[in-house]
């Protein structure tokens, strides 16, 4: 994936933290759309939060690094797992 891409939120998803479950939640017109809610983990949280349609993926990672203890291959293996994951369900576009 390329570093200088910026990325951006569905904004037909939102964040929500209810006790200490964080969850991500797709916004439908029916319930009958609604199939699913994801849990996100604390890194998982973070990264949501850093999508905010002006930072680079390469800042992205650069800000995992410094937050979490984590190695610079184990972050890029995650982040983009991650990013898969969130483009598979259509959390981003």
């Amino acid at each position: 994936m390329d570093n200088s891409l910026v990325l951006k939120r569905n904004p037909d998803f939102v964040m929500r933290v209810i006790e200490d479950e964080t969850i991500l939640i797709p916004i439908y017109k029916t319930s009958e759309e609604a199939d699913y809610i994801y849990t996100l983990n604390k890194v998982g949280q973070t990264v949501w939060n850093l999508i905010d349609g002006k930072k680079t993926l390469d800042e992205i990672k650069k800000e995992i690094l410094k937050r979490f203890g984590a190695t610079p291959e184990e972050v890029e293996k995650e982040l983009l797992q991650f990013l898969n994951d969130l483009k598979e369900i259509k959390a981003l576009v």
